[in-house]
């Protein structure tokens, strides 16, 4: 609280200060989905690849950034109540060998309850470790991703081999049924291919999101409201993200902060496990295979950091991973050497930006940037195919080497506490 003069009496009174012109989160969020339509957009007309904004993109971009947006859920559960979770991949690969075994032998709610439970139990592994024993937060995660593969594929081993013959993959199980949104769809549908300017490609994106989609998915993306609902808008909130923040400052208010520690990490492997049923419970997707998650537990936890550790970010994070990941499938290379040509129109917008700030250093190294990712483009018909299925890949890096700068993660994230210790 700051005090201020009033002008006349000559008296303090409290007054609150808020900062004037800040735009609102959700508003910023709306302004980047137009920029990220229009790029797109603009590249899909400038290269002739209309498979930048298809409704098969978009559907199979949707599909792949489910078990990325779930990840970087529990991943900010858990960093927000001050315990870093690099043990979501581990979490994941339980989840997806506890969904191929509920829904084999109980159906698909049964394979998702089951995937919630293995990679809850994996998130309580890790909260013992760190919370109760004051384990090295890295270390943990790292053993949690060691323990969950050598864990399933002892399982594996032990209860699918028989059935499917492969230790490796299970049998095939019952996978979530889809519904669409048929009149909108069709609708839509027409819109797409009229290929005009701008509407066709915002059409093709909707109708994308609009069919064949499956209760999981929705699911999964009511979780971002709630998160942010329970960790920003309720007591037991804003108790476990002051443990995360000042875990000592917490206690003296009377806080449980192992608890709440216990509570979060729970949670976070809990949507972890999530995470992996999406990859075997959605049609599309395979049946259990070992090493099926392919590091999407690390993609999570990189959506949660390039949001800053808030819903409606890692909710954009986890969409742009899902997208490059879902275009080199739906595409290919030469898809991916269009996105490049994107990538080069919004890295100038930002050099644009920068110059009106005068910012002369990041225009001038956005620049560079986007000779390179020009010259590659130019130089080249299409990608290598052995680095395509890594497009996720190459953009998280890129993409968190540009966020860095204006990072925040809790103040107490990952540092040992002890209860009564200062």
């Amino acid at each position: 609280m700051i005090t201020d003069v009033a002008p006349e009496s000559g008296s303090t009174m409290p007054v609150q200060r808020r900062r004037r012109g800040r735009i609102p989160g959700w508003l910023r969020g709306v302004i980047w989905a137009v920029i990220a339509i229009a790029v797109v957009s603009t590249a899909s007309y400038s290269t002739g690849v209309a498979a930048l904004t298809s409704s098969n993109t978009a559907s199979t971009a949707l599909r792949l950034a489910l078990p990325i947006l779930l990840c970087a859920l529990g991943g900010l559960w858990a960093e927000r109540a001050g315990v870093v979770n690099i043990g979501l991949e581990g979490m994941m690969i339980l989840g997806t060998w506890g969904a191929a075994w509920g829904s084999y032998n109980g159906g698909v709610w049964a394979g998702l309850v089951s995937a919630i439970v293995f990679g809850a139990l994996g998130g309580l592994l890790h909260a013992v470790a760190t919370v109760t024993f004051n384990v090295n937060h890295i270390v943990s995660g790292v053993a949690i991703n060691l323990l969950g593969l050598g864990v399933t594929k002892y399982l594996a081993n032990l209860i699918f081999a028989p059935i499917s013959g492969n230790p490796r993959q299970s049998p095939v199980v019952p996978k979530f049924d889809t519904y669409s949104a048929t009149f909108l769809s069709d609708w839509l549908g027409d819109l797409e291919k009229q290929q005009r300017v701008g509407v066709s490609d915002v059409a093709g994106i909707l109708r994308g999101l609009v069919t064949e989609v499956a209760p999981l998915t929705m699911l999964a993306i009511i979780l971002v409201p709630v998160s942010f609902w329970v960790l920003w808008k309720t007591r037991f909130g804003l108790r476990l993200r002051s443990c995360g923040e000042n875990p000592v400052a917490a206690e003296s208010l009377g806080v449980n902060v192992y608890l709440h520690k216990y509570v979060a990490v729970i949670i976070s492997g809990a949507f972890a496990g999530m995470g992996g049923a999406s990859l075997v419970l959605l049609r599309g997707g395979a049946d259990y295979l070992e090493n099926q998650t392919n590091g999407r537990g690390y993609i999570g936890l990189a959506a949660m950091i390039f949001g800053n550790w808030r819903p409606g970010g890692l909710l954009g994070g986890a969409a742009l991973f899902g997208y490059a990941d879902g275009l080199q499938l739906a595409g290919g290379g030469e898809a991916v050497l269009a996105l490049l040509y994107g990538a080069v129109i919004l890295v100038g917008v930002i050099v644009v930006v920068q110059l009106f700030r005068r910012q002369w250093i990041a225009a001038g190294l956005g620049v560079i940037g986007a000779g390179v990712l020009y010259a590659i483009y130019w130089s080249n018909d299409t990608l290598p195919s052995d680095l395509i299925p890594y497009t996720a890949h190459f953009v998280t890096l890129i993409v968190l080497a540009v966020a860095s700068q204006r990072l925040r993660p809790p103040k107490a994230d990952g540092q040992p506490y002890r209860r009564g210790e200062d």
